[in-house]
């Protein structure tokens, strides 16, 4: 009997979606029922089991999206909303979920009793109540008069979810939302779409805790050899 299967990656988006990607494309020579998913750390291994550390793929990541996109839009938000759970078991039902999307279609939106979709729309409703619940708390501090820093640690990853509501409500700020947990943040500038960075994170957060001017420069010249700093982002 051959050894099941398990796909690991890390807990984000491209990962996850080019590690299911990877173990479907496994799956059509063992057969699904010897796949298995999980999000590392991986704290018990199977000795039994094979493991395969799975890194992100830019081009698997468009081909999984545009595939889950053609079953339709509301299997797409399922799917990505279960991603963002924290839940140890969601990375394995969102591919269970999507063995039974891609084989009946439309119609996988009106299976309420099907297992698989009893827990993708658990975890979804578990990762909108705790992004409302960060739009509510959420809270800006102005950083140099010119931009605003919001820090958040929620369990699941929400940050992205947060951002887009306040994208409409302040179009015309520079603001981040800060995700200290999983230490990047979503970045809005003035007028602009919003972006993803994990690059800033660090040293823009140590900058703001130092808060004046003088120590701000002060750090900028330690940390970045950046004379006569004046701006209110570190780039």
């Amino acid at each position: 009997m051959d050894n099941m299967k398990v796909f690991t990656c890390r807990d984000r988006y491209d990962d996850m979606a080019t590690c299911i990607y990877e173990a479907w494309s496994m799956a059509l020579q063992v057969g699904h029922d010897h796949v298995m998913l999980m999000k590392e750390p991986v704290e018990q291994l199977d000795m039994f089991a094979d493991y395969i550390h799975v890194e992100p793929d830019a081009d698997k990541v468009q081909k999984f999206t545009r595939s889950v996109k053609k079953v339709s839009w509301l299997v797409y938000r399922n799917v990505f909303n279960a991603l963002l759970s924290h839940q140890e078991d969601a990375l394995d039902t969102v591919y269970r979920y999507l063995i039974l999307a891609f084989a009946e279609g439309r119609k996988v939106e009106h299976m309420l009793i099907s297992p698989e979709v009893m827990r993708i729309m658990e975890l979804g409703r578990s990762v909108s109540n705790e992004a409302h619940l960060f739009r509510e708390i959420a809270r800006f501090t102005v950083v140099q008069g010119r931009v605003y820093v919001c820090h958040i640690e929620p369990k699941d990853d929400v940050a992205l979810l947060v951002a887009s509501h306040f994208a409409d409500r302040m179009p015309s700020e520079y603001w981040l939302i800060v995700d200290d947990g999983r230490r990047y943040a979503v970045v809005h500038p003035v007028d602009s779409d919003m972006y993803v960075t994990k690059e800033k994170v660090a040293i823009f957060d140590e900058a703001q805790r130092a808060w004046d001017a003088p120590s701000l420069s002060n750090f900028m010249k330690r940390k970045k050899n950046v004379t006569d700093f004046n701006q209110s982002e570190p780039e």
